[in-house]
């Protein structure tokens, strides 16, 4: 379980997040831009700290303002695919793959390669793939560190349609395989709605709703919800 119970002022926005993600499951992130969706997920990976307040992975205190808790981001054990995949240039796919690769068996590396459609790229360079297979590879290179938790950041913002409906399919895929904790941001509701086993809504830096997203089309918690749901077909 991923326990966040923070707040944070950045700029004029205060980010205030009282929740308990499941241990199993892909939360979807759902927030307009500016809304704190994406600062959310950097106060969990520790790209940034919060003013106060106390994130635990599976009772694993990763931050703690009142005990000066503060682990360091390479020790939190947790993945981070950002929107544009940041693979390194001069490695190969295999390379890549292998940055960061802990205690990983062959069999393990294989089945991940096999899991994204991506065994045929390992000698390729990054600056010759298009953009779905930068993010197999991104996702890849983040799955075999044994993350904890998967943190997306908006993934497919910067593919083509097919290549993002496949690369939708290919995460379910991912969850029900590995069965990995997922936190997955997205400024498309519709994408969060069917992706998500719970959606997280947020909007100036509030939270204002998590629930399943059966629960959130038929039960939407307030008006900006339920305008939200109201302007999309399910």
């Amino acid at each position: 379980m991923l326990h966040i119970d923070v707040k944070k002022q950045l700029g004029t926005l205060s980010l205030e997040a009282h929740l308990d993600i499941p241990s199993q499951g892909v939360t979807a992130l759902f927030g307009l831009s500016g809304s704190g969706k994406s600062s959310l997920i950097n106060l969990v990976s520790g790209l940034i700290n919060p003013d106060e307040g106390v994130i635990a992975l599976n009772d694993r205190e990763l931050f703690n303002s009142a005990e000066n808790v503060c682990v360091p981001i390479n020790q939190r054990n947790i993945g981070y695919v950002f929107q544009d995949a940041r693979l390194f240039p001069h490695y190969t796919v295999n390379g890549n793959l292998r940055y960061g690769m802990k205690n990983t068996s062959k069999d393990e590396f294989n089945y991940i390669v096999e899991l994204l459609g991506i065994g045929h790229l390992l000698k390729r360079y990054p600056i010759t793939l298009s953009g779905g297979e930068k993010q197999r590879v991104a996702i890849g290179r983040a799955l075999l560190t044994d993350p904890e938790i998967l943190l997306m950041d908006e993934p497919f913002g910067a593919v083509d349609e097919i290549t993002r409906r496949q690369l939708q399919d290919e995460l379910l895929k991912i969850y029900q395989q590995k069965k990995i904790t997922i936190l997955f941001v997205t400024h498309d509701i519709q994408e969060a709605l069917k992706l998500g086993t719970k959606v997280l809504i947020m909007d100036q830096g509030q939270i204002q709703q998590f629930d399943t997203p059966e629960n959130i089309i038929k039960y939407p918690a307030n008006n900006f919800v339920k305008k939200l749901v109201s302007k999309n077909e399910f």
